[in-house]
């Protein structure tokens, strides 16, 4: 298996960054640069606790989480993957299973390495990493994390 393009999916979770080690040992082993994904939930399509948003409130607010995202992945890829080749930081806006094969399409990407929860020894996958490994084109690994460790 070629792999040039690996997709890591994070939602900045303890959880997530379990997977770090295996993307890290992927890329050095393949030299392949790694694309960090963190999706923002849309705020426009729900209402406020008192009343719909304004659309100057929503861009506010879409504007700050965007930068607030940026830069924690700029920490995360600063900390965790300045050994590797190439890192390219994306951020998005809906729902995150749909981003993440949205950009596994658009950018090519030949492998996904997600970490998904455990209790207590027995695993199970998240809404998110299920939808991904059921649809996805390209394969997904799934890190399994013992979530009360």
């Amino acid at each position: 298996m070629d792999v040039k393009k690996i997709l890591w999916p994070t939602d900045f979770s303890r959880i997530s960054e379990k997977a770090l080690p295996h993307v890290k040992s992927l890329t050095e082993k393949y030299g392949a640069e790694i694309h960090v994904l963190y999706v923002i939930e849309d705020v426009a399509h729900h209402d406020g606790w008192y009343g719909a948003f304004e659309d100057k409130r929503v861009k506010e607010l879409m504007e700050h989480a965007s930068k607030s995202a940026t830069r924690r992945l700029s920490q995360i890829c600063e900390k965790y993957l300045d050994g590797c080749p190439l890192y390219i930081k994306h951020v998005a806006v809906g729902d995150p299973a749909r981003e993440i094969l949205k950009l596994i399409e658009k950018e090519g990407v030949d492998l996904v390495i997600m970490a998904s929860h455990g209790e207590k020894g027995n695993f199970r996958f998240g809404s998110v990493a299920e939808k991904v490994m059921k649809n996805s084109p390209a394969p997904v690994t799934i890190i399994p994390v013992d979530a009360s460790a």
